[in-house]
């Protein structure tokens, strides 16, 4: 019996002097012990990268490294180019070359099969820990490598792009211009892609649109190409009309454009457009988050169908938030606390999600997919560096956690854009209309969405005096005060001094009397056909002697002079009689 290796067998078949080359890392070693090594190599070594040559001795490891548990005999696996040799041959060396070459190859004598029973425990670095029952660390494992899996989901790109979808089926939330039977949807499907301009807020899913029109074109007769306006420049632009020509000669092929923040080209770049739209060498597909009537040409507009999409309703976002858990193999919790166990086992490290906290979640993003998903990423991330939840085991997250993650609800609101006008628009108008809630719920949606506070306090200013005038005067001391204050502190200390002030002009009584009445002298101006008439004789200022000698405030009546009231035209003939108040 050989005590290092456990085999019993003669001196001439295991002994030190029958040394076997491993084919695929080179080492010589005992004959007994080149199946076990065949196994480790095989699995841990690419076939036929050969190692250093040196000697094993039969006492010594067969090449598996540390902290590794060998694995199983590999079978099928496909023979080596080059044979299996000994270094020296005893005189049963032939049969032994069989059996390690059947070996190799996938195949088992039953001799060997017994052998190979007895080399398995000596062919492991801790046999101690082999002889340990597994099935009282299988749960751990199991539950360190479900929580390893989800970690690996979560990096790279993050979720939102992970998540998007690739067909029309599962794109969401824009069932008005995308729904079933709509025209759009009929020439998408059709592959019939007229040229468009996609304007929505951010999140909404224009960027994803056009990558399912991209997926889901004809690769035979269309081309689909993307840019970006943020680092596209106009040789760019003309680049891709020129392959866009040449394809239509040649191929017979079309080309999509798609330009992302189409509104980032300035007026001379879009103009570029312009006559390959017409013609059709182009179909361009635009997306943009401003509005298109003040960023977009008119004359690219008129060649363009703009397709309006709306901000995701808070049940699209719960749709897309329940894809997202079950992409990541998570569960929600019901209001009672239970999870929906149908799916999987929930005993290996349980991952949960309350459903309370997605609702939450797809209230926050403020109809923001990308928001969304990402907050669910963060929040999911966080968790898992925390660790489990000592009270089941497994991971919750809570709706503190996804406020967490977010911070504070995700306010729409662009300084510059369309949202700034609708924002202050919608203050005005609940201002006029004495709605105090309404008021400082406008106002709070452009304070807190970074807007300038002296921007908003001139124009209460200009509200002052337009929608209130001289039913109280004092109100435009209180607008004017307002503004000097915000222009003393700044923000955040302003914003209740701007509160102040709207609840005022909201309480104080309306009359548009004032700007009704120079609206009319304007418009009064504006329609006058033929020359304005000149100022009357008597009304002149007449600071030097040549201008009192031609007349220049001659016959004028002093009003302080009179105690009774004084007759006298202050219009032109040709205007006597008007009136504007």
């Amino acid at each position: 019996m050989d005590q290092a290796n456990g085999v019993s067998g003669t001196p001439g078949d295991c002994g030190e002097n029958n040394l076997v080359q491993c084919p695929v890392c080179s080492l010589e070693m005992p004959a007994a012990t080149i199946n076990s090594h065949l196994d480790t190599c095989l699995h841990l070594r690419p076939t036929g990268a050969p190692g250093k040559k040196r000697r094993l001795s039969s006492h010594e490891n067969s090449g598996a490294p540390e902290n590794v548990q060998v694995p199983g005999r590999l079978q099928g696996l496909a023979a080596p180019s080059f044979p299996l040799f000994h270094k020296h041959r005893s005189s049963d060396g032939p049969s032994e070359l069989s059996s390690v070459s059947s070996q190799f190859f996938g195949l088992q004598s039953p001799k060997r099969v017994e052998a190979n029973a007895k080399i398995a425990p000596s062919s492991s670095e801790c046999p101690q820990k082999q002889e340990e029952p597994q099935h009282s660390q299988s749960g751990t494992l199991h539950s360190v490598q479900k929580q390893k899996n989800l970690s690996e989901k979560l990096d790279g790109k993050p979720l939102a792009d992970k998540m998007r979808p690739s067909s029309l089926q599962d794109y969401m939330g824009q069932n008005k211009v995308l729904g079933e039977n709509t025209m759009l949807r009929t020439l998408l499907q059709s592959n019939d892609i007229p040229s468009i301009i996609l304007w929505g807020p951010p999140g909404c899913g224009k960027t994803t649109l056009a990558q399912i029109i991209a997926k889901n074109t004809n690769k035979n007769n269309t081309r689909f190409v993307t840019l970006s306006a943020t680092s596209a420049s106009t040789s760019d632009v003309r680049e891709v009309i020129k392959q866009a020509q040449n394809e239509a000669k040649l191929f017979k092929r079309k080309t999509i454009l798609f330009v992302d923040e189409i509104h980032r080209f300035n007026k001379t770049q879009q103009d570029t457009f312009l006559p390959h739209v017409e013609c059709g060498t182009i179909t361009l597909i635009g997306a943009t988050t401003e509005n298109p009537s003040f960023q977009v040409n008119t004359a690219l507009l008129s060649r363009c169908r703009v397709i309006v999409l709306e901000k995701l309703s808070v049940e699209a976002m719960e749709a897309i938030l329940m894809r997202a858990v079950d992409s990541l193999g998570m569960k929600v919790l019901n209001e009672d606390g239970q999870p929906d166990c149908s799916s999987s086992d929930v005993s290996e490290f349980p991952v949960y999600i309350e459903q309370k906290a997605l609702t939450t979640l797809a209230h926050l993003c403020d109809g923001d997919a990308r928001t969304g998903l990402n907050g669910l990423q963060l929040s999911v991330q966080a968790r898992l560096a925390a660790g489990k939840d000592p009270l089941n085991g497994g991971m919750v997250i809570k709706e503190e956690h996804i406020k967490e993650g977010l911070q504070r609800s995700h306010i729409l609101y662009d300084r510059a854009g369309e949202e700034h006008y609708n924002c202050i628009s919608a203050l005005h108008k609940s201002i006029r209309g004495s709605d105090e809630n309404a008021s400082l719920y406008w106002l709070g949606r452009m304070l807190e969405g970074g807007e300038d506070p002296l921007y908003v306090a001139r124009r209460l200013v200009r509200f002052a005096s337009e929608d209130i005038g001289l039913a109280d005067p004092l109100a435009l001391p209180q607008a004017v005060s307002a503004y000097q204050a915000c222009h003393f502190i700044g923000m955040p200390e302003c914003d209740v001094i701007l509160a102040q002030c709207v609840m005022y002009l909201a309480r104080a009584p309306k009359s548009i009397s004032v700007y009704s009445a120079y609206r009319k002298v304007k418009d009064c101006l504006k329609n006058h056909k033929g020359p304005l008439p000149p100022v009357p004789l008597h009304l002149r200022n007449a600071p030097t002697k040549l201008m009192k000698n031609l007349g220049y405030g001659k016959d004028y009546k002093y009003n302080p002079m009179y105690s009774e009231p004084v007759e006298q035209d202050y219009l032109p003939p040709e205007m006597k009689g008007i009136k504007f108040i």
